[in-house]
Formats: C-alpha cells, structure tokens, sequence
C-alpha cells in the first residue's frame, strides 16, 4: 500500500491548504466529530463528495468555542458557503446518557476526551459564523440538523423547539443523505445562481420570510401543518403533525411541507427518490484515506473509529419503521444498496492496510441483512404511504430474499487475504422466521441463519426484540415476541447440529411508551425462563422525529390521536429498569414487595423462587445468561427450555 501523504486527507489548516497550492477556498466545512477520513463517517463523506464537484474544500473539527473563536477564522471567508454538521451523531447523545447524565466518553473524539463538542454544536457553530461572516451563506446539514427540521421536542432542555433553522440562524438545510442535495445545489451556484435563490432543490429546507413570495413548483403538491405557536399550545395539533412528516419524508412522490414560525414560513421541499446503485457505489468510492488525520496520532485512538476500522457498510436505509428509531428520517425507508463489485473493491483496500489481520469486523448496515431488498413491483411502493414494510406484518410487494446476501458473504470470503468475516450488525430475526415470513422460502431463511451461524459469528449472534409485550411490540412496530420463541428454536437446532456453543444476545428497552410496570415484570419472568440473564438493555431515549418521543411529549399518538399513558417521572423510569436486573440482591426486597402489590404472585414464583433465593453468584462470561431454577416455568413452558441444574452441568 503505497504511504500517505499529508495532503491525501482534506485540509484542516492553513499549512494543508497551501500544501495542495490553493489561494482560496470554496467550501469550509465545520464538524462536530474529529476529522476520520472514511466513508462510514458523515462529515468525512460531505467533505469529499464536495470535493468531487470540483471545489476547493477544508475541514475544521471540532473547533474551539471557549477561547478567542479564531478556528473559525483561521480559513478565511469560503467562495461559496460554510457547512456545518454536528456529527455523527446528534450532539446531545453524545454528551448525555439516557438519564440526561454528562458521559465520562465521546466514542467520536481522540483518546474518547470529553469537551471538545458543544451541546447542540449546529447551532452554536452557525451563530457563531453568522456573526462573524453575515454575508457568506450557511448549509446546515447531518443527523442533528435532519431530524431537528420542524417543530420538535427536545429531551435535555425538556422543551418544543422549532425548526433548527431558526434556532441556528443558517440560511438552508439539507436533510438525509446528502449526495444528492449539494450536488444540484454546487450545480447551481457553479452556473453562477446566487445562494439566495436557490429554493427549490429537494431534500432542502429554508425558512422563508413573511414578505417574501413562496417559490412556486407545478411539479410539487403543497401541505401545511400546524404552526409552531400553535404546537407549543396545544400538544394534540403537534403529535398530528408527525403523520404527515413521516408519511411525506417516506413518499417517493411526496408534497411540499409547509409550517409557520411566527412571522416566518418554514418550507421543506420533497426528498429525492433512493439512490441509486451507481450513486451510492460512486459515494464509497471516493478517495478516502480511511484513517483519522494524523494531526490526532499523538492524542489517542478514536473509540469510534477503532469499532469499524475494518469494517464494510452495504447499503443504507431501514424499512423497518421502528418506533424509536430515527434511520428511516434520516436515511429513508428504501434501501440503497452498493453493487458487489463495489463491496468486494472496498473490501480488497481494507484487506492491503498494513495492519489488518484477516478479520472484518463487519459486513453490515443500519439492519445487517436489508441488503438488496425492495420491491417486487416498482409501482405499489410509489404509491405506498406505510411507515413500516414489515410492521405488522411483512409486505406481500416484498422482496425478503437473502441469496443476494449469502452470495456477498462468500464472494467476501473467497479473498485470499480474507480469514474470516463477521456480521457485527443487528440482524432482523423476524424475518429469518417463516411463521412471520410468510412469503419467503423457508429453506432459504434457514440457510442464511446456518451460513451466519457457522460462518460469521464468534460466539454471539446479537438480535433486537425490544420487549416481550405484545400491545408495546405493535407500538413499537415490532412483531410479537412469540417469533422470538420461533427463531431461538431454529438458533438452537443449529447449534446442537453443528455442535456450536454460540449465544444469542437479545436487547430490550425500559420505558417505552405504553410500557407499565407489569410488562417489564413479565419481560424479566418470560426472558429468564427462557435462559436469560440480561445484560443489553437500556432505557428509552427521547430522540428528534420519532413516533415515540412524540408520544412521549404530547401522550398522544400521531396516528391515531388517541392518548398513550407513557412513563415519565425519574422514579417510573428506574423501576422499570430494575426488573431486567432481577437477578441482583439489591432489587429483590423490591421487587417482591412490587410483584405482591401488583398481585402477580404467579410471576414471582419465576423471578424470585424460595429455593433459589441465593440465585448463582458467579456469574459465567457473556452478555445474555443461561440461568436455571425449580420454578414452576413461565408461560407454561412452551419453549422447551432445557435448564442446567447440579445434576446436568452439560451447556445447552
């Protein structure tokens, strides 16, 4: 591999920009994130896809805004407009946990150093440069600035807020992926169309002032929602909001969202229709050096960073709809996936780095086997409105098949430097299940499972079912938790067949909306007589546009307008999350005086049975444990679950 340059990553400094014999720029870009050149980092991709334009691009990360502010003056004034992204992820997850505690980690900052990223950096970048440069326009674009593009709740100031645009002063947004977005807006402004016109191009936003004239599109069909005044009023008109912004965001002919913000219209124009696989191979494909700048070398590795140094993204995109999750907003609802080709070259440069040692680390995506999925005719999913493909149950237009997957596996495989490859993604259990996956061919599911089981897991296969209730699965958008059992069933066969010890890793969440006490105590009763002892849990995080967090906020749901009792206080939210730690002394007396109070004496039995009250101490290694006890099972057994006891100390 031939040895880098310093001028092979975009420029940070002066010194870089000179080194490259540039007079001037035409983009800066500020970023949130430490600067990683690699295509699974967002402001690494927004930097080079400009690059690809033909522009004269730096990137400033993580500048300093505690000192003097001269990082956003050291570049000087753009030709064309600053960008900015938060990052990665949305500043606030970063500095907080669920909890709204400060974390002691930035998975996104060298040697994980907290500081270097301010609470809601696109805001406080932009007004920063704002002040500083008045007349040079600012694009605000990432996860932060995407999912924060109308009236929203905010989670840490526990407020509506309305459209970032507002709060950041910034002169145009561009929500999801923005390939294509900044390529028509480059386009325009190198044909010589002022920033200040450009307001029609898709998959932006502006907010446009009350004098001037709304653009008028005979392409476009127009909507408008509820204003911000009358969000912050009434709490019902904001969740009946949301409908409309998913069903639209997730249309491939969709309107033109309008809202007002006081004297100001807010316009959110249509998104582009999915990528496509010439595209989104041409976005991977970009010059990227895949390493972090080497202004970092002598501060530390970049947690994040070191998580997927070698590994591979396929596609983009989610059309599982969950209810509290934000990849659907943000990378849409078709999937987007790279040709094999293209997977296979990315795969042959990670392969030649001087460090690698035939492992990859991942060949995954937001829902690890989505790859290649679509539709079986074009034309039903043009007209479909349905947050979800396969909630509540799996689209008969499509297409499930995994072959295209399992043939990407061992194309992977069969390269020589190529030891083993692992699937370090979140696989869609559900729809390896046939019972759910009706139109699937079941040998076909099985073979996936095998070929993942036996191939590209050690140890561990991770799976998502959230919760063990039905009626918080159908809010979530999840399938009920009896495919679960299904799939366990099929987990277990293979590995008695294949004389494998693997474990399978559920994760669930607290305090979800329409989450009570007694179905995290089921959850706990249900989870443990099947063998678990859970430890990949966590507790609902309100995030920007989702169904959840709207519910959490206003206690309705923007379908149907119907209240949702959700938990809310500090003190509901911990004791949910108690029970999923049923096993640990300090719950018990808490837990039988809640469970006796509850009177459900039945579940009890499961959780806490009087002849193994002193529950094993020594806990064996992994992340879901296999228990036993003498209790009368849960749910009648309908598992079959084997438990090792004194007698049978034999794994299952």
């Amino acid at each position: 591999m031939q040895e880098l340059q310093l001028s092979d990553w975009l420029p940070t400094t002066n010194k870089e920009v000179k080194i490259r014999g540039w007079d001037a720029l035409d983009v800066i870009l500020f970023s949130g994130d430490a600067y990683v050149d690699h295509p699974s980092f967002g402001p690494a991709v927004i930097g080079r896809i400009l690059e690809s334009y033909g522009l004269r691009v730096a990137i400033v990360p993580q500048p300093n805004v505690n000192d003097n502010l001269q990082d956003f003056e050291k570049l000087g004034t753009p030709k064309l407009f600053f960008a900015i992204t938060g990052g990665c992820m949305d500043p606030m997850i970063s500095n907080y946990n669920a909890n709204k505690k400060r974390r002691d980690k930035d998975a996104y900052t060298p040697n994980g150093d907290i500081g270097f990223r301010p609470d809601y950096a696109t805001s406080v970048y932009s007004k920063i440069l704002k002040d500083k440069f008045p007349d040079v326009p600012i694009l605000i674009g990432g996860i932060e600035a995407s999912l924060r593009r109308v009236t929203h709740y905010d989670y840490w100031s526990d407020k509506l807020l309305p459209s970032i645009l507002e709060t950041s002063k910034a002169d145009m947004l561009v929500y999801g992926m923005g390939e294509q977005p900044l390529r028509e807006v480059v386009r325009l402004m190198q044909k010589g169309v002022p920033f200040s016109s450009i307001n029609t191009v898709k998959q932006t936003a502006l907010l446009v002032d009350g004098a001037d004239k709304i653009p008028k599109n005979s392409n476009w069909e127009d909507v408008e929602i509820q204003s911000h005044e009358t969000c912050l009023k009434d709490k019902k008109a904001y969740a009946s909001n949301f409908k409309t912004i998913e069903q639209e965001s997730n249309k491939l002919a969709a309107r033109r969202i309008f809202q007002k913000i006081g004297d100001k219209t807010l316009m959110i124009n249509p998104p582009y229709p999915t990528m496509t696989e010439d595209e989104i191979d041409a976005s991977f494909e970009l010059p990227y050096t895949r390493l972090p700048h080497p202004k970092y070398n002598k501060r530390g590795p970049i947690p994040a960073f070191e998580m997927i140094k070698f590994s591979i993204n396929i596609h983009r995109g989610c059309f599982g709809g969950c209810s509290f999750c934000t990849i659907s907003a943000h990378q849409g609802k078709f999937i987007a996936s790279r040709s094999q080709e293209s997977v296979l070259r990315e795969v042959d440069k990670v392969a030649n780095m001087p460090d690698f040692k035939g492992y990859l680390s991942d060949i995954g995506g937001p829902s690890a086997n989505m790859y290649k999925m679509k539709g079986k005719v074009q034309s039903i999913c043009d007209k479909c409105v349905a947050p979800s493909c396969i909630s509540p149950v799996i689209c008969s237009n499509l297409d499930t098949s995994h072959k295209p997957l399992t043939k990407l596996y061992q194309a992977v495989d069969s390269h020589p430097k190529i030891k083993k490859s692992f699937i370090g993604s979140g696989i869609r259990h559900d729809m390896l299940v046939p019972e759910f996956n009706k139109n699937a061919d079941p040998k076909e599911l099985d073979d996936y499972t095998e070929e993942v089981m036996t191939k590209h897991i050690s140890g561990r296969l991770k799976v998502a079912p959230e919760h063990t209730s039905d009626p918080v699965l159908k809010l979530m958008r999840k399938p009920s938790f009896s495919y679960f059992h299904k799939f366990k069933e099929r987990f277990d066969k293979i590995n008695v067949k294949h004389k494998l010890k693997l474990q399978l890793i559920p994760y669930f969440i607290s305090n979800h909306p329409a989450c009570e006490a007694e179905d995290m105590a089921n959850l706990a009763a249900e989870t443990k007589d099947m063998g678990f002892q859970l430890e990949q849990v966590q507790g609902f995080t309100p995030t920007p546009m989702t169904v959840a967090t709207v519910i959490y906020y206003s206690g309705y749901h923007p379908y149907t307008l119907k209240k949702v009792k959700t938990p809310i206080t500090a003190k509901e939210k911990e004791e949910q999350h108690r029970f999923f730690f049923w096993y640990k002394d300090e719950n018990k007396a808490w837990i039988r005086k809640t469970l006796n109070k509850l009177g459900r004496q039945d579940l009890l039995k499961v959780l806490l049975p009087e002849k193994n009250e002193k529950w094993r101490k020594n806990k064996p290694k992994g992340d879901a444990k296999h228990t036993f006890d003498d209790a009368v099972p849960f749910n009648k057994r309908k598992n079959k679950v084997k438990f090792q006891g004194k007698k049978n100390k034999k794994r299952r």
